[in-house]
């Protein structure tokens, strides 16, 4: 099977969605497929009429087309045209729009169907644009080195430093817990917004924690797995999320996560009882869920364990692939 890939040109930070879409093109051209991957330069989710054009233009063949969401949701008309011209245009959708919802209702409803990383983004999609036909591909996980851990134990919380992914609570809440010892990283690029990435560092400086809190910048190849081999615990407090790879790139190093509740990273974190899903609107529930995980040797050694037991029955990127393949393969089934 031939199919297009195209991607977004004006995300160019080590996003979530960025490593899906690469993951995915390399299974799927490992299982058999003719992946040809395209980078889409444009203002997206909407972009300009020429970004538009450029876009209809990859359409362009009566091919199997996947389309990322940040590019095609903003371009119905053009979707229609390619379906109309006999091109099939899936798209894949990392997360709703937070804007144009008008379009991508219209968007989605032209595609031959729509891919989600979770049961969690489908249902978003669902509840703001009713029932699609849709294919749940979940993320894969990487086999991992086993991470051998600190003393003291060693907090690492990768992501972009942006507002969604709430560094600045994380860094509040361990500034309260100075009397126990610790030691953090926030992993992630500061180039996706400069401006928080600055308040970030501001507040690491502001509580005094310059020698505990390391703020490295984005991580990739030796560096990143420095970091995942020291550590003992993973956070991921983002307030959306479709999924959250981090958490079972986390399990695959035996590290254990916390994550905020109401949000995709619960479901990739299963039913592990590695790690906990914290309701954040109860005041003071991170800190009270790190400082008991901080002082109880216990409570690491459980999350530790399951975290290891979980880590044995983690899906491959095969799977991922597999499960986008057979849909493509049959757009009329479901």
């Amino acid at each position: 099977m031939q199919i297009r890939f195209l991607v977004p040109g004006n995300v160019r930070h080590g996003s979530g969605g960025n490593k899906y879409n690469a993951k995915l093109a390399e299974h799927l051209t490992a299982l058999g497929a003719d992946v040809e991957t395209v980078i889409v330069d444009g203002d997206w989710p909407v972009g300009s009429h020429t970004d538009r054009q450029r876009f209809a233009d990859m359409l362009d063949g009566g091919t199997t087309v996947i389309a990322d969401g940040l590019v095609a949701s903003g371009a119905p008309d053009e979707i229609s045209g390619a379906i109309n011209a006999g091109t099939q245009v899936w798209i894949l959708s990392h997360m709703a729009l937070a804007d144009h919802p008008d379009l991508e209702a219209k968007a989605l409803a032209a595609a031959t169907g729509i891919i989600c990383p979770s049961a969690h983004a489908a249902a978003e999609l669902e509840t703001r644009h009713g029932t699609q036909r849709m294919v749940i591909a979940a993320p894969g996980a990487d086999k991992a080195n086993l991470a051998e851990g600190s003393q003291p134990q060693h907090i690492v919380a990768v992501a972009a430093l942006l507002p969604n992914k709430s560094q600045l609570e994380l860094v509040e809440c361990l500034a309260t817990l100075q009397d126990v010892e610790w030691s953090a990283a926030l992993i992630g690029s500061e180039n996706a917004d400069a401006r928080y990435a600055a308040e970030v560092r501001a507040a690491v400086e502001h509580y005094g924690l310059e020698n505990r809190i390391k703020v490295t910048g984005e991580l990739t190849g030796p560096t990143i797995e420095a970091q995942w081999h020291k550590a003992d615990l993973s956070v991921l407090l983002s307030r959306s999320e479709s999924f959250g790879m981090v958490v079972t790139e986390s399990l695959a190093h035996g590290v254990p996560v916390l994550v905020r509740q109401g949000t995709g990273a619960v479901e990739a974190l299963g039913h592990t009882e590695a790690g906990a899903a914290l309701d954040l609107t109860q005041e003071g529930a991170l800190t009270d869920s790190l400082k008991r995980w901080l002082t109880d040797p216990t409570l690491q050694e459980l999350w530790r364990s399951n975290a290891l037991r979980a880590r044995e029955h983690l899906q491959g990127w095969d799977t991922t692939a597999a499960t986008v393949l057979k849909a493509l393969a049959t757009p009329d089934a479901g």
